[in-house]
Order: structure tokens, then C-alpha cells, then sequence
């Protein structure tokens, strides 16, 4: 009788902590929902300072696990994709709706090198942003240099003549808890233009060399975007359950 008993009762916690686990899950699903709504108006509901940071550093995030600082020089107005994206870019992608973007322009400590990091906020739910991931994985998108985001220069600083042929390492990433693609592109402040650009992936790697991961520039790239990106997230999971 006595082991009977405590069958039931460790039956019922296991059935009561089933049933628990239960409400929790279902309970997730819809906070979850809401935060990914809430993000996409995140481009012009929160102060610049907090998706731009006027000091981003990263610790460990330069070669050889150097620490890094990167300072803001410049943001761009938010604006339409169509001026900001690369077509070829913007076409990739049309499934998730671009409907926003914001840039902003950094540089290192050295003012050797400076990077544009953006997001592209979308129109998408989140079984779109889940397959374009899933896209930019199995075709290596990310790798492609044809569909490196655009840089963003700013007059009288170390990015004024920071374009398109200048672009030397990059990242792109479409991320799934939030509809936003993060980007990221970097390049040398002098000018130089970029004849062999690597994304930051492989210019970060182990025995990577050349000028462009020598120079540090996939770790500036992936560094600030890594910033930006966690900053987001935060924000977004802050993000108040939008007014029905």
C-alpha cells in the first residue's frame, strides 16, 4: 500500500509537471509572436543611440582576440532599399519584403579602417525570414561578393570616400526571431580600393591571409555587426506587446 502510494504521488507530479510544461510552452509561442511584431517598427520607435551606439566595442573581436573599439561617424537617414541595397541584393531579397532601412558608419581606433553596418527592417513573417535563412545557407549567399551591401560615406570623415569599389569585407545575415537582415561592410579609410574582397567569414578564419584579413577587416565587419545585432535582439525582447 505504502509503494502504492508513492507511485501516486509521483505520478501526479509527473502529470501535474507535464501539464505545466505545457502551459509554459504555449505560453512562449505567443510572447515570442509578439516580440517579432514589436521589432519591426524598432527602425523609427527607438532612439538611433540605441540601435547606433556611439562606441561599439568588442571584446576579443580583433585578430588574435585583440580587443576592438570602433567609433560612429556618421548615420544615414532612414530610407527606402531601393537606394540603399545593391539591386542584385534587393532582389534576393523581394520574398520577405524590405521595407525599411538604417545605416550607420564607424571607424577604428586607428581611423585605418571604417565599416557601414545597416538593417534592412522586412515585411515578413517569421516562415519567411525562416526560409530566406535557410537559402542564404544552402547557396552560401553570404559568400557571394556580387551581393555585398552598399557602404555608406560620410563627408569630411575618414568614410568620405568609402564606395562601392572600396567594399573589402562583409556580412550578411537574415536573421529569424526578428524580421531584420543585419549587414555589414568594411574597407580601408585611405581609400584604396578593394581588388580581392573576402566576407568576413572567411577572412576571419584560421591561416586567412591577404591584405583584407591581415588588415583586420572581416573582424570589424563581423565585430560591429555582432554589436549591432545582440543590441537588436535586446531591444526587440523588450519591445512592449503592441496596442490590439
Amino acid at each position: 500500500m505504502a509503494a502504492a502510494a508513492i507511485c501516486v504521488v509521483l505520478g501526479a507530479g509527473l502529470i501535474g509537471g507535464a501539464a505545466a510544461g505545457t502551459w509554459l510552452d504555449g505560453d512562449s509561442e505567443p510572447a515570442a509572436r509578439s516580440n517579432f511584431t514589436a521589432a519591426r517598427d524598432l527602425w523609427h520607435s527607438v532612439p538611433v543611440d540605441t540601435l547606433f551606439p556611439p562606441t561599439v566595442r568588442g571584446t576579443g573581436a580583433g585578430p588574435g582576440g585583440a580587443d576592438r573599439e570602433w567609433t560612429r561617424i556618421g548615420v544615414a537617414p532612414d530610407s527606402a532599399c531601393a537606394g540603399t541595397l545593391d539591386p542584385l541584393l534587393l532582389k534576393v531579397l523581394e520574398p520577405v519584403g524590405c521595407a525599411r532601412t538604417v545605416r550607420a558608419t564607424y571607424t577604428d581606433a586607428t581611423a585605418s579602417s571604417v565599416i557601414t553596418v545597416g538593417l534592412v527592417f522586412t515585411q515578413a513573417e517569421p516562415a519567411a525570414m525562416t526560409a530566406l535563412a535557410n537559402r542564404f545557407s544552402t547557396e552560401k549567399l553570404a559568400e557571394r561578393s556580387d551581393l555585398m551591401p552598399r557602404a555608406y560615406p560620410v563627408k569630411g570623415t575618414a568614410a568620405a570616400a568609402f564606395g562601392d569599389k572600396q567594399r573589402a569585407s562583409w556580412t550578411v545575415r537574415v536573421l529569424t526571431d526578428v524580421p531584420v537582415v543585419v549587414t555589414a561592410v568594411s574597407g580601408f579609410a585611405d581609400g584604396r580600393e578593394a581588388d580581392a574582397p573576402q566576407s568576413a567569414e572567411r577572412a576571419t578564419a584560421g591561416g586567412a591571409s591577404g591584405p583584407v584579413a591581415e588588415a583586420g577587416l572581416g573582424h570589424d565587419a563581423k565585430g560591429v555587426a555582432d554589436y549591432v545585432e545582440r543590441g537588436l535582439r535586446k531591444r526587440a525582447a523588450a519591445s512592449p506587446e503592441p496596442a490590439s
